[in-house]
């Protein structure tokens, strides 16, 4: 749609890295304003802060080579200039993320709960943000359509840099998943003070982004996300009934926690009231 913002010949900055870096600065100041209602360090968050980002990109890397590994086919092609600004697979980046923040949790002590609830407001932030970016760039976009949602590119670095055919309508998926996670954002941010355990923010995200995903996922249309039980579910859907599977267990598990921990506490306040 529109991949370069500024082009002055011996400058060019791609409107994608641009968002991309809106994103995260996004990301990190929800993070830090949120870390500091619930009473984290906010040095510590940044350093966090900065080993999520590359683990995750890692990650999301990781994911869309394993995932369409046929178009890449060498190992020179994985290390390649192309590869490195792709935008890899979000949900390789978030379990990376998640298994790296569960170590670092550990090793420094940290209120694990309590953390994921800080990050995931600003990941669906960052999300939102940088789904735009995809769409300026052409990449994770929609299938042929002739409704009046579709959207048409014309731009020929957006077909050389994505694939993304050019002179069709499509679906602008893209433009879809950034108002689905803005949503979801606005959700977290107003359940976050009302919340009645730790953990429920990073269930209630799980739920909502997966269910997100799982719809959006079939009016994509390009081939190199992935695909599982030949072609059945795509990579990103099969992940996204995975997490959505955790979110159901950890509501259960955490909710009756927390349902036992309230009623326990009931007959304490009975007596005090009385007294």
């Amino acid at each position: 749609m529109h991949p370069i913002l500024i082009d002055f010949g011996w400058l060019r900055l791609p409107t994608y890295g641009t968002l991309f870096a809106t994103a995260l600065i996004a990301a990190i100041y929800t993070v830090i304003r949120l870390g500091r209602r619930e009473g984290l360090d906010t040095n510590q968050l940044l350093d966090f802060s900065t080993w999520l980002l590359i683990v995750g990109l890692l990650g999301s890397k990781l994911l869309l080579i394993l995932t369409d590994w046929s178009s890449f086919g060498s190992l020179g092609a994985v290390f390649s200039w192309n590869t490195l600004q792709a935008a890899g697979v979000f949900y390789g980046g978030f379990a990376a993320a998640t298994f790296f923040a569960i170590w670092y949790i550990k090793v420094y002590h940290l209120p694990m709960l309590k953390v994921f609830d800080v990050y995931v407001p600003g990941i669906a932030l960052a999300q939102s943000v940088g789904r735009l970016g995809c769409f300026a760039a052409g990449c994770d976009y929609g299938k042929p359509t002739q409704s009046f949602l579709g959207v048409v590119f014309t731009n020929p670095i957006s077909h050389d840099f994505t694939g993304i055919p050019l002179n069709v309508r499509i679906y602008p998926t893209q433009i879809i998943e950034s108002l689905a996670t803005f949503l979801i954002f606005g959700i977290l941010l107003w359940r976050f003070g009302k919340k009645k355990y730790d953990g429920q923010i990073f269930v209630i995200y799980l739920t909502l982004y997966g269910l997100a995903r799982f719809f959006i996922e079939f009016l994509r249309g390009d081939e190199d996300r992935g695909f599982v039980f030949n072609h059945l579910l795509s990579t990103s859907q099969f992940i996204a009934i995975i997490a959505l599977g955790v979110a159901a267990v950890m509501a259960w598990k955490l909710g009756g926690r927390a349902r036992e921990v309230r009623e326990a506490a009931l007959p304490m306040q009975t007596k005090r009231a009385r007294g």
